[in-house]
């Protein structure tokens, strides 16, 4: 399944200690710092089989050189760009705005995110003016705009089990019509690596390679 829609990534460079850290207490910094590189690169696999690679952005972070970045730019033929400073809101209302049209911005820790997934979520954008996939733990995995604006993302408790409550709450005041195709959950937390072994043991198993 192909297409040619454009779609934003959010990654940060698997730089033991600075990544996945809340998984270290279990997977130590070398482990977490592995996994998140596997994650990423699963991601890119399920982005260039969903949408042409020269409409897909890797936004970096952390070191924008980074070997993995490169390795996957010339590997898929997508294009790299350094985030910029600011909150995660504001990283993301950057990414979107450079979007030309509509389009889907997601970060590199959903392995359930699928082709088939993300075609859905970009046609929902013909109907309404924002898409999300919420996830378990009260965020979420994907968020898609047909015309960005930055008080979508202003004064959100990024982080926390209130980050979609809150987007809704916010969305509902701009009047803005919000879907959310699915839900889905992603790898963040010690208690997500058990779900990970089960559904997707060959990247669970590369944080202890």
């Amino acid at each position: 399944m192909s297409a040619d829609f454009p779609l934003a990534i959010l990654a940060k460079a698997p730089i033991p200690g600075e990544t996945k850290t809340r998984l270290i207490p279990v997977l130590g910094a070398e482990g977490a710092a592995r996994l998140h590189a596997a994650l990423l690169r699963h991601t890119l696999e399920v982005a260039t089989d969903a949408t042409a690679a020269h409409r897909i952005t890797l936004w970096t972070a952390l070191d924008h050189a980074h070997p993995l970045f490169l390795e996957l730019a010339s590997q898929h033929g997508i294009e790299l760009r350094a985030q910029p400073q600011g909150d995660l809101g504001a990283r993301m209302h950057h990414a979107l705005s450079a979007t030309p049209g509509p389009g889907l911005l997601i970060g590199s820790d959903c392995p359930v995110l699928t082709p088939a997934l993300l075609h859905r979520c970009r046609e929902a954008l013909d109907q309404a003016d924002a898409v999300f996939l919420a996830a378990e733990d009260g965020g979420y995995a994907l968020v898609g705009t047909r015309r960005p604006s930055p008080r979508l993302f202003a004064a959100i408790d990024w982080g926390t089990q209130r980050v979609m409550a809150q987007t809704r709450q916010r969305a509902a005041a701009m009047g803005w019509q919000l879907t959310c195709p699915a839900e889905v959950w992603d790898v963040d937390r010690p208690a997500d690596l058990d779900r990970l072994m089960h559904a997707f043991p060959l990247l669970a198993g590369a944080a202890v390679h």
